[in-house]
């Protein structure tokens, strides 16, 4: 059964619309691309002595199973030059799992909803863009009513034009 999953790219090294692009194209290998939000330049958070990012968010649909679904991401963020050498440090491509379908999912390599969504205006700004009135399955608040309560403490975002 297919299924809709949410998916926050982002990149600060680099070509990053580039890294996006070739990201998001490469999705294809994995499901259906049914849309993409506008690129959002963000500040980093934790880790903030790096360049900013280059975020969006991504809907695909897919029948690959969840565990199948990251191994494609993951295969993707190492094609397109990912190194995991610092935790939450700069990066080329970085592809987070938001939401598949309805599911809620705890395993040692995956957590669905993804654990710090919903306090991430640069994860929750895109993703408002494409999925306003989709329903976080835990919190039982649509995605726009996440963003809508975020601190303005809660990182810088700015919405770019669309090329």
């Amino acid at each position: 059964m297919k299924k809709i999953v949410y998916l926050s790219l982002g990149s600060n090294l680099g070509d990053r619309q580039a890294n996006l692009r070739n990201a998001i194209g490469r999705l294809l290998e994995l499901g259906d691309v049914l849309e993409v939000s506008s690129y959002y330049e963000t500040e980093p958070v934790n880790f903030t002595d790096q360049p900013w990012f280059l975020n969006c968010a991504v809907a695909v649909r897919t029948d690959l199973q969840p565990r199948d679904f990251l191994s494609g991401i993951q295969a993707i963020e190492k094609s397109l030059g990912r190194q995991r050498t610092q935790p939450k440090g700069p990066r080329t491509i970085d592809i987070d799992i938001l939401l598949f379908g309805r599911q809620t999912i705890l395993t040692p390599h995956l957590q669905v909803p993804h654990p710090s969504m919903a306090e991430r205006r640069f994860v929750l700004e895109p993703l408002t863009e494409i999925a306003p009135q989709v329903m976080h399955p835990k919190l039982k608040k649509t995605i726009r009513q996440l963003r809508n309560a975020l601190p303005k403490s809660a990182g810088e975002v700015k919405k770019l034009a669309r090329t």
